[in-house]
């Protein structure tokens, strides 16, 4: 039998003998714990509606709403007043007792339950302002008054509201595939958001007395009702947006004469609402697209503004398929627009703000607009809808269909600061993105906000980076969610949190669910994978209502890519990244026997062949009087024996000449699983990267060791050198040891 020749690690090349063990103390058994386990005891069981791929199933099915309403704003007296029919389709397979209708505005009623689920502290100080508002006034008088609730026939129906939810009951269950129609009749105060607070209302000039109105959740709206709950009937506190059913709508809104306007849907009747000149100006609009064209001038905005006109308008809008409406109202509104290609398609960017946002609003908003569209549709699917609009309103932040409020101006000398310039850009994406998530993507925003904030500031931050170089996004980059993740642990919830429980909501709903993504499409998945299988989950649930499990499913089928683990530490536990090197020896080569060596016996071969003899490679610790020196084949006669008998000269040389060897054993304080990502840095400048996928943690999620042979001595060893994991502590990250001020400063320094 020819002798074996095998290159082997002290420390996995030996064993004891069986007098020579330890005896081991028998502990009981164990569940598994290995966070790489699949996920089976958290997702929903697949069925027939939401299958085990994350499609939607045969049984699927979703409910629809269809409105047409009247609307007037009441400019004078900031009051609004509607009347709506609703007509719902019962697309489920069993009948219902009742429907529940939103009553989102409750909130600002005088006796909402939302003012008091919050503690409070005394304050230490507070401006006149605040003080008179908190101990002094009287709360806001809002919320919706019901006139009434009546069927098709004019009749009163039952109902019972329970704060911000309305239960009407029906004289009949309404069953599979049929049909009914009511009306309700409402009204209520709008809210001065700046002052009272709320995602919609009116913003006061107090220089020339005008409000300026960004006008949503005005109306009662159905509810969402589903396979995987019924009725989603959750009240609004404040925190959780919405679940909404899709619809049509035909919406008349009647505001005062001078007033511009502009909401979800086509405007059926521009030739009556808009002047001669405007609308040539607006067809131009719609040919031009390399840069917006001015519809309504600032000329022409601020000779409205001074009118306050007693007559009044009607707009009147028609929208296909969307979740939601809203529009803007203002007489200080500049208006303009231009036209996106999207594959042979085209849409209209516009935006509406006053002239105090000028000259930045005019300058920029309708371009990111337009850049927004393009960019969600080549990730995604091409924007649907005619239309998307910026609304220029001040502390706000805010989404509809097609039309969506931004804050951001200029300050009265006309400066604009980076912090609002780019703030204006990125929250002009985020909320005209807000289309595609959860607008079109329906999901249920009062379950589960980081399905629409996470997913959308996921693409924001994409979007961001291809509009200019080096865009300084808050959010995306691993390194940036490093305090929150390293914060204390008692204000940290998972992800998978209800909206109105989680105490840091930025971090939480938007900054780590979007980290989370940017560090699968860089580090784990690869950037061709990730975004095949995120465009396949935004088309498999355009215009539907998709669950975590749907996009957890998907993101995995669509990739062939296990990432149980990775749902598992990211989105439901607060697990943090930090690994580290442990330790690094360096080994030489010798075909001494090592005296450390000679009380084991030698491991026989997988199929018992004989034990040597053998090429050894020791530890620099366990050297004795061995010579420190690199390799070289020709040195060592067993291998170069071996070599010379197995390969021709011509091959011999074709084959790599490792002269240095190095064991890395790294280790993992935090919990959360991450590839390891290591550089190697030689002495003669150069670097080699490494990049380990997470299953080297499979069987032990604690530690995990590589070898590395170098034909080059190494300097440096670095793991995460460019910060892609969100690692919190940098300061064992590197060999040598290295001092570290503070690890934030290291972060900073490299970012």
């Amino acid at each position: 039998m020819k002798k074996a020749i095998c290159l082997l690690s002290l420390a996995a090349s030996v064993t004891m003998s069986a007098q020579d063990k330890p005896a081991q103390k028998r502990e009981g058994g164990h569940t598994d714990n290995n966070k790489m386990s699949q996920m089976y005891d958290l997702l929903a069981t697949p069925n027939m509606f939401r299958t085990a791929s994350g499609a939607p199933g045969p049984a699927y099915y979703q409910q629809q709403a269809d409105y047409k309403m009247d609307i007037e704003v009441d400019d004078k007296n900031t009051k609004l007043y509607g009347k709506e029919t609703i007509t719902y389709h019962n697309n489920a397979p069993e009948s219902l007792d009742y429907l529940w209708v939103q009553l989102d505005q409750n909130q600002n009623a005088k006796d909402s339950k939302s003012k008091l689920i919050e503690s409070q502290k005394m304050d230490p100080a507070y401006k006149a302002d605040a003080f008179s508002r908190r101990y002094m006034e009287d709360a806001f008088d809002g919320g919706f008054r019901i006139e009434y609730v009546q069927d098709a026939n004019g009749k009163p129906m039952k109902y019972t509201i329970n704060q911000t939810m309305m239960r009407i009951d029906l004289p009949t269950p309404l069953k599979k595939g049929e049909t009914i129609s009511f009306s309700i009749k409402w009204w209520y105060n709008i809210n001065n958001y700046r002052v009272v607070g709320g995602r919609s209302g009116y913003e006061h000039f107090d220089k020339d007395n005008n409000n300026l109105y960004v006008i949503a959740q005005f109306y009662p709206r159905m509810a969402v009702y589903n396979d995987v709950e019924g009725w989603q009937n959750m009240q609004f506190w404040g925190a959780g947006e919405f679940a909404l059913t899709f619809g049509n709508y035909e919406v008349n809104i009647t505001v005062p004469a001078d007033h511009i306007i502009d909401g979800t849907g086509d405007l059926m009747n521009r030739a009556e609402v808009l002047t001669a000149e405007q609308l040539k100006r607006y067809e131009q609009a719609t040919k031009s697209f390399d840069k917006p064209v001015v519809i309504v001038t600032q000329a022409e905005a601020e000779k409205a503004e001074k009118g306050f006109s007693d007559k009044k308008k009607i707009w009147r809008f028609n929208a296909k398929n969307v979740r939601d409406f809203g529009f803007s109202s203002s007489r200080k509104f500049i208006y303009d627009g231009m036209a996106v290609q999207l594959d042979g398609k085209t849409v209209m960017a516009h935006s509406l703000y006053p002239k105090e946002a000028n000259p930045m609003w005019g300058e920029t908003s309708t371009r990111v607009v337009a850049h927004t569209l393009k960019t969600y549709s080549k990730y995604t699917f091409d924007y649907p809808y005619p239309k998307a609009i910026s609304v220029s309103a001040e502390d706000q932040g805010m989404e509809y269909p097609m039309i969506c409020w931004n804050y951001g101006r200029p300050d009265e000398k006309g400066y604009v600061s980076d912090r609002i310039k780019y703030g204006n850009i990125g929250v002009i994406i985020h909320e005209v993105g807000h289309n595609f998530f959860p607008m079109i993507v329906n999901s249920d925003e009062r379950q589960w906000t980081w399905m629409d904030e996470g997913l959308n500031t996921f693409m924001q931050y994409l979007t961001e980076q291809e509009y200019m170089p080096n865009y300084p996004s808050n959010r995306g980059p691993a390194a940036n969610i490093v305090p929150y993740m390293s914060g204390d642990q008692s204000f940290l919830e998972p992800i998978m949190t209800n909206s109105e429980s989680i105490h840091q909501f930025g971090s939480n709903a938007y900054g780590k669910p979007c980290t989370g993504l940017n560090m699968l499409r860089e580090v784990v998945m690869g950037k061709e994978l990730f975004d095949h299988a995120f465009k396949t989950y935004a088309n498999r649930w355009k215009f539907k209502h998709p669950t975590p499990e749907d996009f957890f499913r998907t993101m995995e089928d669509a990739s062939a890519v296990d990432l149980d683990w990775f749902w598992r530490g990211w989105f439901y536990t607060t697990d943090y990244v930090d690994m580290g090197i442990q330790e690094v020896k360096q080994y030489y080569v010798t075909e001494t026997q090592p005296a450390a060596m000679k009380e084991y016996k030698i491991k026989k071969g997988r199929f018992g062949e004989e034990a040597g003899p053998f090429v050894y490679m020791v530890a620099e610790a366990d050297l004795d009087k061995q010579q420190k020196k690199a390799m070289d084949a020709k040195d060592v006669k067993l291998l170069n024996d071996y070599l010379k008998e197995k390969f021709s000269a011509e091959d011999r040389a074709k084959l790599k000449a490792p002269k240095y060897f190095y064991e890395v054993t790294f280790d993992k304080p935090g919990g959360m699983l991450m590839p390891i990502l290591v550089e190697l840095a030689f002495e003669d400048g150069t670097v080699e990267s490494y990049n380990f996928p997470v299953q080297i943690w499979r069987k032990n999620n604690q530690t995990a060791s590589r070898v590395f042979a170098t034909d080059k001595p190494v300097k440096k060893i670095t793991l995460d050198p460019k910060l892609l994991t969100a690692d919190i502590d940098v300061t064992n990250n590197v060999w040598p040891k290295e001092a570290v001020k503070d690890k934030f400063d290291t972060l900073e320094n490299k970012k």
